[in-house]
C-alpha cells in the first residue's frame, strides 16, 4: 500500500472527508511521526505498535569487492516494534478471515 492508497482508502470510508482533507490527514501523522523520531522520541499506537530510533555504535566492515577495512560510522536507525494486535492479525493462516472480522 502507497501513501496515496491510504488517502485513497481514507477518503472511501469517511464521506465527510474531501480527498484533499484526507491527503492532509495523512500528511499531518506521518511529518508529526518523523518529527518525533527525528527527536529521538518514542511514538506508541496502542494496538499497532511503537516507533523508536536505536543507536547503531561505530564498527570496522569489509568492502565485499575488493575486501579492504571500511570504517562505517555510528548512525541512528527507526525501529518499529508491532503491537500484540498487529502481530496477531498478521499471523493468521486465512487474510480473507481476518479482514471480516474487523
Amino acid at each position: 500500500m502507497t501513501r496515496s492508497d491510504l488517502v485513497d482508502q481514507l477518503a472511501a470510508r469517511f464521506a465527510q472527508l474531501t480527498h484533499r482533507d484526507a491527503e492532509l490527514a495523512v500528511k499531518t501523522i506521518l511529518d508529526a511521526l518523523s518529527d518525533a523520531l527525528e527527536n529521538s522520541h518514542r511514538v506508541e499506537i496502542r494496538g499497532f505498535g511503537s516507533f523508536s530510533v536505536s543507536h547503531r555504535p561505530a564498527r570496522i566492515g569489509r568492502n565485499p569487492r575488493s575486501g579492504e577495512r571500511v570504517v562505517v560510522p555510528e548512525k541512528r536507525m527507526p525501529h518499529f516494534k508491532p503491537g500484540k494486535t498487529l502481530r496477531m492479525l498478521v499471523d493468521r493462516d486465512d487474510p480473507a478471515s481476518a479482514a471480516s472480522e474487523r
